[in-house]
């Protein structure tokens, strides 16, 4: 719920449902991708030709014009681009190609041509010790996306493709691209009851959010199997949301900041809770400050606008707004667009909102989950990689 961010700003990095199952053997590469192999190799050859083009321009140039200083930027770009080995032999290739352009215009051996070669030699031990510093944060970095992928699949677990006559497919954008984990959760379960599905946003970002998340998708999972009324769900978890709230309000951490006052009435979740009970064509629904989903029945596209919204998770106390079930006739063929608002607030640089309805009925006649990777597409290139918030969806279809 907080005002967009991943970005991610970092590029955003997100997963969809479909990416969690394993693909199959021999699948061309994306267009994307592709590009991207061609730019990295560009770029790892750029040191290469960066010494071709100044020796080459060094030798057919007079001989009052000396451009081989310019080499001592092959070993410095090499550091940037390209592992410690490949830095070692550039930077020593530099030193030897300085050392003959030297004896070939007939310097070699000359004050100002050996303070040209010592200073190529530092900027090169220099370039080395940089590359392996670059090499050492790019190992940490990569420990830490482990540990947070690692963290997120424990925390949010992929959905299923499928779970009796209902398809899914969902996508997860974080605001921060490096983190892989944020506010925003859902979670879809097949109960006793039917299929059971919650999407939320927690307000705030961090650590804290993370934790606020954990215990509502926790407290999900063990309600959606023991409380038969959907009503009876939301209560609770309006329940656990101020116990997490309280703990948090009474650590040292918050106490030392002089009182829980401000920080309560900003703490919260925004949660849409989704039942659809077993042979019934319905889909029950419970708003808890959430934005509405989306319907896609023959063709149209409308938002599902509740009658009686209930109040965001952690609030049930102050506001007199109770959780109400609503249910909405869901036959094969239907869609349901479950989002939370960093789909909806996403801004591009002229400030305007991203459009998801919009979207979502463009998308509508394709695949279940070719609608949803054309609708990350859509968000991703709407914000030009630059989210604020983190971003979820979740779609399903009732099959035939």
């Amino acid at each position: 719920m907080t005002p967009h961010t991943t970005d991610l700003q970092n590029t955003p990095t997100g997963h969809t449902a479909a990416s969690a199952r394993r693909k199959p053997a021999g699948r061309p590469l994306a267009p994307w991708n592709r590009r991207a192999g061609s730019r990295a190799l560009l770029l790892a050859s750029a040191p290469v030709l960066l010494t071709a083009v100044v020796t080459a321009t060094d030798v057919l140039t007079p001989d009052w014009l000396h451009v081989s200083p310019v080499l001592a930027a092959v070993p410095v770009l090499a550091a940037v681009l390209l592992p410690w080995w490949a830095t070692a032999v550039l930077a020593l290739t530099v030193l030897v190609t300085a050392a003959l352009l030297q004896w070939d215009a007939g310097s070699w051996g000359h004050p100002d041509s050996n303070v040209a070669l010592g200073s190529l030699f530092v900027v090169g031990l220099t370039s080395l010790a940089a590359c392996a510093l670059r090499q050492r944060r790019e190992r940490q970095l990569h420990r830490i996306r482990s540990v947070a992928e690692t963290a997120q699949r424990a925390l949010m677990h992929p959905l299923p493709p499928r779970i009796g006559p209902l398809a899914l497919s969902g996508v997860y954008l974080p605001a921060e691209s490096e983190a892989r984990i944020g506010g925003d959760f859902y979670e879809a379960l097949c109960t006793p009851y039917g299929m059971r599905i919650v999407i939320g946003d927690v307000r705030g970002k961090g650590l804290q959010a993370v934790g606020a998340s954990a215990t509502l998708l926790g407290a999900f999972r063990e309600l959606a199997y023991r409380d038969p009324s959907l009503t009876k769900v939301a209560e609770q978890l309006d329940e656990r949301a101020r116990r997490h709230i309280a703990a948090l309000d009474s650590s040292p951490d918050v106490q030392h900041q002089g009182g829980t006052g401000a920080l309560f009435t900003e703490r919260f979740a925004t949660a849409l809770l989704v039942e659809f009970p077993p042979g019934e064509p319905v889909a029950r629904i419970v708003h808890c400050g959430h934005p509405e989903p989306y319907l896609v029945h023959a063709g149209e596209t409308r938002p599902y606008e509740p009658d009686q919204p209930g109040a965001p998770l952690g609030l049930g106390d102050l506001l007199a707004a109770r959780p109400v079930a609503q249910t909405v006739p869901f036959v094969p063929g239907d869609r349901l667009v479950l989002y939370t608002d960093g789909f909806i607030e996403a801004r591009d640089r002229r400030g305007r909102f991203h459009d998801l309805a919009a979207q979502v009925h463009a998308h509508a006649a394709r695949p279940l989950e070719a609608m949803v990777a054309a609708l990350r597409r859509d968000l991703v290139r709407h914000v030009r990689g630059d989210l604020d918030d983190d971003a979820a969806l979740v779609a399903l279809e009732r099959l035939p």
